[in-house]
């Protein structure tokens, strides 16, 4: 049987062979949508982990799915990951130049980033710093962290002509997801000793809006959004069943994103788009301090409702999509290489002046870009990019395995 791939740097990866911190969560028990796993240690958060992570290369036979992960996960990320190509596909001059896609756009970027982080920080709780954890952020989250940081300056060098210059503190574009992460993921053992971490994050986040801080390792995102990693932190798999399985939970959750559509589209003519990005401060939004501080507290209100009504009506049976909910890593790395050089040669011009309809096209292209970054033969190409050998750190990949031919089964 060909060996299970893993999203290396994926924020939630829990696949069979482990998570990119190297812990996974299973109770021994039968999950609500029928997802089973077993293993040793038992984790803070009561959960059990596997007792140490997979190096590079290792040979991690696939399960059946149901025994390995969680469909209503891997779904919810792959449509989050299409959210994501979406909203970077689509030009600014095109979101700017139609209020209905700027509706949507403003729609879109209030929760997906926010749920993909709360993700991540789930998926986090077993991090406790272990040298086998370390090592796995390291190689996972470092490592494809430079070789994108090169090969986006490259991208940006030739497509926009700018000079190469590499900075490697300063992330560029999409890298500064895996910045954050590894930030992130180093602090989460700090979380569980700090009284109301949830409280102390939003305050923190809160706080960084209103200074004036440098975009070393993408500091503003990683304050800003720190909150909903910490959120997930928070998150147990029975929250997650809850959510699932109320009925009046589903039942309101499309009211509830029609509103947030509603209410988009409705604020959509005087609203900067840079409140939701989470990289800019008050300054640079030029707003008073007391109006900052409501805006975001009103946003965190939001989010949250577009998140838990998003994920409530995330399918919990596996699907086709739910396999590519295991690499969302590949899409979301390689993506960006292609909308960057997209842009730059102005291929969308032509869509610009079709407003809805062109926004339309080019979510169709975005999720079909989105699904064929996830196949297999893209993966075997990318792999030595997005989950590249580090010596002394990797073990060599065993004769035979051929990397990226597999995926978690789908019942």
């Amino acid at each position: 049987m060909a060996p299970k791939i893993i999203d290396p740097a994926d924020p939630d990866d829990t696949g069979a062979c482990g998570a990119p911190d190297g812990t996974r969560a299973s109770d021994g028990a039968r999950a609500p949508d029928g997802a089973r796993a077993s293993d040793g240690a038992r984790a803070p958060d009561g959960a059990r982990a596997w007792a140490s992570e997979p190096a590079y290369g290792d040979t991690c036979q696939v399960r059946p799915y149901r025994s390995d992960r969680d469909p209503f996960l891997d779904n919810a990320k792959f449509l989050l990951i299409v959210l994501v190509v979406v909203g970077h596909i689509w030009p600014m001059g095109l979101v700017e130049g139609s209020r209905t896609v700027k509706a949507a756009y403003l729609w879109i970027s209030s929760f997906h980033m926010p749920a993909f982080i709360l993700l991540s920080g789930y998926f986090s709780r077993g991090f406790t710093g272990r040298p086998e954890q370390i090592r796995g952020l390291l190689t996972k989250v470092l490592a494809p962290y430079l070789v994108f940081e090169v090969l986006y300056t490259a991208v940006e060098a030739v497509a926009w002509g700018k000079p190469f210059q590499l900075t490697l503190t300063e992330p560029t574009f999409v890298c500064w997801f895996l910045a954050a992460l590894f930030v992130w993921r180093l602090t989460a053992p700090l979380w569980r000793v700090i009284p109301w971490p949830l409280p102390v994050a939003v305050l923190v986040s809160l706080v960084a809006g209103t200074s004036t801080l440098g975009d070393d390792l993408a500091l503003p995102r990683v304050l800003m959004f720190w909150p909903w990693f910490v959120l997930g932190l928070a998150l147990r798999p029975a929250h997650f069943a809850r959510l699932r399985e109320s009925r009046v939970l589903r039942y309101c959750a499309p009211p509830v994103l029609v509103a947030g559509g509603v209410a988009a589209y409705a604020l959509a003519p005087g609203t900067d788009v840079h409140w939701l990005w989470m990289s800019y401060g008050q300054a640079d939004l030029g707003v008073s301090t007391a109006a900052y501080l409501l805006v975001r507290l009103g946003l965190f209100a939001v989010t949250a409702l577009m998140t838990g009504a998003f994920l409530a009506l995330v399918p919990r049976r596996a699907l086709w999509l739910t396999a590519l909910g295991a690499v969302t890593l590949y899409p979301y790395l390689l993506h960006g290489l292609l909308t960057t050089a997209a842009h730059a040669y102005g291929w969308d011009a032509p869509l610009r002046p079709l407003g809805p309809f062109g926004a339309a096209l080019l979510t169709a292209c975005g999720a079909a870009v989105a699904v064929l970054l996830s196949t297999a033969p893209v993966r075997r190409l990318a792999r030595p990019l997005i989950e590249p050998p580090v010596p002394g750190l990797t073990r060599p990949r065993r004769r035979g395995n051929s990397p990226g031919t597999s995926e978690p089964r789908t019942a």
